[in-house]
């Protein structure tokens, strides 16, 4: 026992002499931290700030959906710089620089006077990343404005301000590229800054600095097919990026967000609105048991949802991997940019408990034909909207539906509701069983 006493102290002196090299080694680290030796790369202290617009999608958004964050065909920006199975269109983009700097010599602009404007904007555009860009100084701006310009030629040949023959031209030509291009340069990840593109294009004196916006809009209204005269009155936002520019060109004008021709949000005792007033809502088919109609609108705004008297005011949604893409990297937009509003994670969530399950995707694309279903089954459209409100952040409070919520709950839990039940679950019956399609089983 003695022996094993002497040895069991030994270790112990041993014990401390190690604790005391951690020690130090721990109080060097200090040092090291304090003299600021450790910045944060992945996520950088400027994330939080207005500045920083360009973000790393959220890890448990993009195992929901692995595929759907990441570009396809091209690379804009630094996050997916240099990857090997986006070369393809890598390799087309000094083509199209060569034409944007002979399009600008011609209006006396040099090639130094391009490249020393987006030289200027470097620090700017670093911090509008998220996570710190690799690239050193000469490779990060010679990026910038390869991608810029290879954006802006995009732009300029859609609005017809630069005329080329494309007739021969693989980019625009073989069908599935440009729409792959454009469902590209909406992804989070993919962005440059708008400053950015601005900057070339005023510098470069090619087209119409003013008409940025218009230009944007046209490109992707290829794939998105909206009025014009909807589309005049976005001229003048001032997007973040492209993704943040459609983002905001989809939501309602203020005088519309929310409108309900009923009674006017509901007060707590105290005269103030409190959060535990408002609760999501059942799915489009309990709704519809409860008496309440399904009217597909013809608002400009896709987001302008309204609610009157008891009826439910639905714009057309037309569904499909594009418009699918631009909800899920909105939504990751709204969900990480500290100074962004939540229309568009706000429309998901409402839609996501209209479309709780197969018979209600069923009941709103063949009843009602609010929605136009290109996207899959029926299921894998309610499936859709319930994983994109998978960990998302949403405070009802600041949503602009939330006086939509209200008027629906309120209207849904009064005490008459139940007696028009047997009516409305008879319509509902008959107008589910007289799908074809439909092969699922109503649950209420």
């Amino acid at each position: 026992m003695a022996s094993k006493k002497g040895e069991f102290s030994e270790d112990i002196t041993m014990g401390d002499e190690t604790e005391n090299d951690y020690l130090y080694e721990i109080l060097e680290d200090f040092k090291n931290v304090q003299s600021g030796h450790e910045k944060p790369q992945l996520l950088m202290e400027s994330a939080g700030k207005e500045s920083c617009c360009i973000f790393r999608v959220p890890r448990s958004f993009a195992e929901m959906n692995p595929t759907a964050y990441m570009p396809k065909v091209v690379s804009i920006g630094p996050y997916h710089y240099g990857e090997a199975h986006l070369r393809m269109i890598q390799e087309h983009k000094p083509r199209f620089l060569k034409i944007f700097l002979n399009k600008a010599r011609k209006k006396g602009v040099t090639d130094y006077d391009l490249v020393t404007a987006v030289m200027e904007l470097e620090k700017v555009s670093r911090i509008s990343y998220s996570e710190n860009p690799s690239q050193g100084p000469k490779e990060f701006v010679y990026m910038m404005v390869l991608d810029g310009c290879f954006v802006l030629m995009l732009l300029l040949i859609v609005s017809r301000i630069i005329q080329l023959d494309v007739s021969e031209d693989p980019i625009f030509t073989i069908p599935w590229i440009l729409p792959a291009i454009q469902s590209d340069l909406l992804l989070l990840e993919n962005q440059v800054p708008f400053i950015v593109l601005q900057t070339l294009m005023k510098v470069s004196k090619i087209g119409v600095f003013d008409d940025l916006n218009w230009m944007a809009f046209r490109f992707f209204n290829l794939s998105l097919g909206r009025p014009e005269r909807h589309l005049e009155k976005y001229r003048n936002l001032e997007g973040k990026h492209l993704l943040d520019l459609i983002r905001m060109s989809l939501t309602p004008n203020k005088k519309s967000k929310g409108e309900s021709e009923d009674v006017p949000p509901m007060k707590a005792k105290s005269g103030k609105v409190s959060p535990s007033d408002f609760t999501l809502i059942m799915s489009s088919t309990r709704l519809s048991l409860r008496g309440i109609t399904f009217i597909r609108s013809d608002a400009d705004s896709l987001l302008d949802i309204r609610w009157k008297r008891n009826k439910l005011h639905i714009p057309l949604l037309r569904l499909d991997g594009f418009s699918s893409s631009i909800f899920l990297n909105c939504v990751a937009f709204e969900q990480s940019y500290a100074k962004s509003t939540n229309e568009i994670t706000s429309y998901v969530v409402f839609m996501g408990c209209l479309l709780n399950g197969e018979e209600d995707a069923t009941f709103l694309s063949d009843d009602n034909r609010i929605i136009e279903n290109y996207f899959g089954s029926k299921i894998e459209v309610s499936q859709f909207f319930k994983n994109i409100c998978k960990d998302v952040v949403f405070d009802i409070n600041t949503s602009y539906l939330r006086n939509v919520f209200e008027q629906v709950n309120e209207y849904s839990s009064r005490w008459y509701a139940p007696l028009m039940s047997t009516w409305a679950r008879r319509r509902l019956f008959t107008s589910l069983m007289t799908n074809r399609n439909y092969t699922g089983q109503y649950r209420y």
